[in-house]
């Protein structure tokens, strides 16, 4: 298997009220490929914005089945990270990489 780059494994960051909240707590959640493990998320942060990671949480939101103008379809899931950073270090979401 080939080796997968640290832009490829952080799609986004979420920026939502929920995550803002976890803000506070120097958490800072993204969404990641949906085969990216928990080493491979913390390096790629690590690389990516230059702090030291703590902890990291992973969770997979199921897709929802929606309906639109009467045709059926399901969203994709979507695999979110959960990174916890040590005291002292931050990340700026809003501002691009």
């Amino acid at each position: 298997m080939a080796k997968i780059d640290a832009y490829d494994i952080i799609l986004r960051p979420v920026i939502s009220e929920k995550s803002t909240l976890a803000s506070e707590y120097n958490q800072v959640i993204f969404d990641v490929r949906g085969e990216a493990t928990k080493p491979a998320i913390k390096q790629a942060i690590e690389q990516l914005f230059s702090v030291k990671v703590k902890a990291v949480n992973t969770l997979v939101r199921k897709g929802k089945r929606k309906v639109f103008r009467g045709i059926r379809g399901r969203q994709s899931d979507v695999k979110k990270a959960i990174v916890t950073l040590e005291d002292g270090h931050s990340i700026d979401v809003t501002t691009g990489l």
